[in-house]
């Protein structure tokens, strides 16, 4: 009586086996909910790839892979001087495996003078203004480990967060690049977030002196299209007439049909998910349609029944979502299997079966 992620596990290790030997440099990104698998079991998986260093999302999250995962740690949210970066012990067998990501001058010095052997990336600021260093910025941060005499060992790369926008990022790598270049930093390793496969090996063309390093998430361990599915089980079923009384909220049913408990609910993340922020004209049609729905009590939910994904009767419950089946509509039997069309990074399966 759970939710579950099921994994076709030849079909999966097959793409893993074969993205990784298309991306040279792999650096797979291990954060949150490790994209539904867990972030131990992608630890593991990530060792059997043979890759030499991974990512993780926040430096909490290094406990639960160091064990399973020999290699580098780098970790993607940058190193600030407080929280949780603050309690990893200078020169421990863990800390000496991390790699911070840097993306303020004055945490270049910070970091050094709390642990002056701490390896790590300078964060470059893209498009996306989230986090990183202007090109003034990386000029003098590299002015100040110039004085410190380069810190090559340390000094692990320029890192490059793109955003997820249509059309080549190319140009806007390549402006970047100039920047770095006249930074004068004793590296020639450029870690890329979103980059594709054609704009990776122009840019590897564009500067045969400089190692792109790809990290990737989705596209590494959700890229198996078909390898993948979420199922929930049948917990009750129960007829209900036109103006029944149902739920927590005392709702009426809108017509006769069937009333169907099935597991998985807010504490799974049902109900709760980000929205995808698609601004095209179809999307935001699409969201004035289910506001209108849900005005009046039809909100359509993730469960599938016979390839058609169901209304919720009233708002999903911690691990249970009540759905409503109009009347002539196949009832699955209590214990049977339906399946979910969640996002899987924002979803916690109770289970993953790998076959």
């Amino acid at each position: 009586m759970s939710l579950v992620l099921n994994v076709d596990g030849p079909v999966w290790r097959d793409h893993l086996q074969s993205f990784a030997a298309a991306h040279p440099g792999l650096v797979p990104v291990l954060k949150g909910n490790g994209y539904g698998f867990g972030l131990g079991r992608l630890a593991r998986k990530s060792t059997w790839l043979g890759v030499d260093t991974i990512a993780v999302g926040i430096h909490e999250e290094l406990g639960e892979v160091a064990n399973r995962f020999d290699g580098s740690l780098l970790v993607l949210t940058p190193w600030r001087p407080f929280g949780a970066a603050l309690e990893l012990a200078p020169g421990s067998p863990l800390t000496r495996r991390v790699i911070h990501t840097v993306s303020r001058l004055e945490d270049v010095e910070a970091l050094l003078a709390h642990d002056p052997s701490a390896r790590f990336v300078l964060e470059r600021t893209t498009s996306m203004l989230r986090h990183g260093l202007s090109a003034r910025e990386l000029r003098e941060a590299g002015a100040l480990l110039e004085a410190r005499g380069g810190l090559a060992s340390q000094l692990r790369g320029v890192a490059l967060h793109l955003p997820l926008a249509q059309g080549s990022h190319v140009g806007e790598v390549r402006r970047l690049m100039t920047d770095v270049v006249a930074a004068g930093l004793h590296t020639t390793t450029i870690w890329v977030s979103h980059l594709s496969d054609a704009e990776l090996a122009t840019l590897a063309a564009a500067y045969p002196d400089y190692t792109f390093r790809p990290r990737a998430g989705t596209g590494l361990w959700l890229g198996a299209r078909g390898a993948t599915r979420v199922t929930a089980t049948v917990l009750d079923t129960h007829a209900v007439e036109r103006g029944d009384v149902f739920g927590y909220r005392g709702r009426s049913a809108p017509k006769a049909g069937t009333i169907l408990v099935v597991s998985g609910g807010t504490a799974h993340g049902i109900g709760l998910e980000a929205p995808a922020g698609d601004l095209s004209l179809k999307a935001r049609a699409a969201t004035l349609a289910r506001g209108g729905l849900d005005a009046v009590g039809f909100v359509r939910s993730p469960f599938s029944i016979d390839g058609k994904q169901r209304l919720f009767a009233e708002p999903p419950h911690m691990q249970a979502s009540m759905l409503f089946l109009p009347a002539g509509a196949r009832v699955p039997a209590v214990g049977d299997v339906v399946d979910v069309r969640v996002r899987y990074t924002a979803t916690a399966f109770d289970r993953t079966e790998v076959s």
